[in-house]
């Protein structure tokens, strides 16, 4: 069939596909239904969640792993219920593509009163406008095709939300035939990239002991294979900031561990502040990254290398590719390193020694946590100790680790499971939560059930709002007590445990590793006040701003 045969529809559809997408998260409505229907006829499957939100957090996991991602909604209520888990693949650099249904063209006459209409018929584009890299309107069928063509290009090239609105009666409309290729290459300045170059080598041969930063965008875009070859043909160490854990394999034996200034470990700390040339590589800036802004990362002893900004110390290049810069970095012209005493930074934690009556303590659980962790599996972290709790958790080979460690929005965990398991059957995910956020997404174990999939879900029942209590401490902080266990009962399956000591914690992952037909629950009792010492750490230089 030729594009100018295909309805605006068809051809998003098809799009969408080419790009490897192969699902789409959403909840039906009148807007969108006509484009619902033309998603069961395609190849695509159509997941749908609980609420617009989570299908939102499990579109943003699913793009982290897939590379690229898609949500659907109706107009209004839905797209407007999105908004928070698209400001957050926005903030995070996460290429999730919104695609929401909206009124017909023809009913917006005269300023229509129709449902799910806020001030005007244009206000949800306008607000998307602000947390997206490019906004369509298929409003025109001579225009559709060349719309969605720019907007995919832009979340493709990006890696940041995008947004497509269709109309109702433009689903069915034959569009024109497209006038641009897709995934058009950018500019690239070949001079300005050599003298970027020349100016970081030099930079880098003359520097003692230099380091590598790794962040979240190798990740994003695909270049963490790139930043382990750097650092093994020029024998660089690495450490990884909290949000790009797991983007240099935590086994190699040049990964050191978790830079995030006072927050962290003081050897990785020293050894950071310490170096007299640290080569930044795709790391956020954030204050979440940085330890609450205690990092020491002077620009006159950096190399900061991102999608949008290449610099080495004072100086800072234009139209210069972060994958070019990367690339170029590995030329002969960089020294490889010689030995490196790095005995001093390494932890060799010791072997973990269960006490089967002892009580639980977060620490210790997160020790014995990592016992139990296998390769392919995906580490999910929701927001408060359930993250600062998993900063130490040594990950085996082709294990992946995805949070929300920069936007930090709670209930992100357990959808973001769902994402991961479905653009990634084997990995199996362990979804790590608070009792506040498995209050607030919980209800997604049900799209687990129906979909066939089977995430390991910690529960950290601390009582409320752990991550608040040492701020300010009030009632405020206190929720009501689930019956989590209650849970395989409330849905028709799956398994749920309660555990208060080591050994039953022991038994509980056991079981849990070898239930692979559904979800299993784990419900872990801590106590009220009970803190990791890294969100121990965190309290008290938030406690000062607050």
């Amino acid at each position: 069939m030729q594009n100018g045969q295909l309805t605006i529809g068809e051809y998003l559809l098809r799009k969408l596909q080419s790009y490897g997408i192969d699902h789409i998260f959403g909840i039906p409505g009148d807007y969108v239904v006509q484009f619902f229907d033309l998603i069961e006829q395609s190849p695509i499957q159509l997941i749908g969640t609980t609420r617009e939100e989570t299908a939102g957090f499990a579109a943003d996991a699913y793009a982290r792993t897939n590379g690229i991602g898609a949500a659907c909604v109706t107009y209004g209520v839905g797209g407007l219920s999105m908004i928070n888990a698209v400001t957050g693949a926005y903030a995070e650099k996460s290429p999730l593509l919104v695609i929401s249904g909206s009124p017909g063209i023809s009913e917006r006459d005269k300023d229509a009163l129709l449902h799910h209409k806020g001030r005007d018929f244009y206000t949800q584009q306008r607000i998307y406008a602000e947390i997206t890299v490019a906004t369509a309107l298929l409003d025109e069928p001579f225009t559709a095709f060349n719309e969605i063509d720019r907007v995919l290009d832009a979340v493709y090239w990006h890696k940041r939300p995008g947004y497509i609105e269709l109309p109702r009666d433009m689903v069915s409309m034959h569009g024109s035939l497209y006038q641009r290729p897709s995934t058009g290459g950018h500019h690239r300045d070949t001079e300005t990239l050599d003298a970027a170059l020349t100016d970081a080598i030099d930079f880098i041969n003359q520097s003692q002991n230099p380091i590598i930063l790794a962040g979240a965008e190798l990740h994003r875009f695909g270049f963490q294979d790139k930043a382990s070859r750097l650092a093994e043909e020029k024998q660089i160490p690495v450490v990884t900031t909290l949000l790009g854990k797991s983007v240099i394999p935590e086994a190699h034996p040049l990964y050191l561990g978790i830079y995030s200034g006072a927050m962290g470990r003081a050897e990785i700390t020293t050894l950071v502040e310490t170096s007299d040339c640290v080569i930044v590589l795709g790391a956020f800036m954030t204050d979440v990254n940085l330890g609450i802004y205690t990092a020491n990362l002077e620009r006159s002893r950096c190399v900061y290398a991102t999608a949008d900004r290449i610099a080495v110390r004072y100086s800072t290049y234009e139209d210069v590719a972060f994958e070019d810069f990367i690339d170029g970095l590995c030329s002969p012209k960089l020294q490889e390193r010689g030995d490196i005493d790095l005995e001093w930074v390494l932890t060799v934690p010791e072997p973990f020694e269960m006490v089967p009556d002892q009580p639980l303590i977060v620490h210790r659980l997160f020790q014995q946590l990592n016992q139990f962790l296998r390769e392919d599996m995906t580490i999910i972290p929701d927001i408060g100790d359930s993250l600062w709790g998993a900063v130490d958790l040594r990950l085996p080979a082709h294990t992946d680790f995805i949070s929300p460690a920069y936007y930090t929005s709670m209930g992100f965990a357990i959808p973001a499971a769902i994402g991961v398991q479905t653009a990634k059957p084997q990995s199996r995910p362990i979804a790590i939560v608070g009792d506040g956020a498995f209050q607030m997404t919980g209800t997604e174990l049900s799209t687990t059930l129906r979909y066939g999939l089977n995430p390991i879900v910690l529960v950290l029942n601390n009582s409320g709002y752990g991550t608040i209590r040492p701020l300010a401490e009030g009632s405020f902080n206190d929720i009501e007590n689930w019956n989590y266990t209650r849970m395989p009962e409330l849905l028709g399956t799956g398994c749920a445990f309660v555990v208060r000591t080591e050994g039953e914690f022991d038994t509980a992952m056991k079981a849990a590793l070898d239930e692979t037909q559904h979800f299993v629950l784990i419900e872990a009792k801590v106590g009220k006040l009970d803190m990791s010492p890294a969100l121990t750490r965190l309290a008290e230089q938030v406690s000062e701003k607050v």
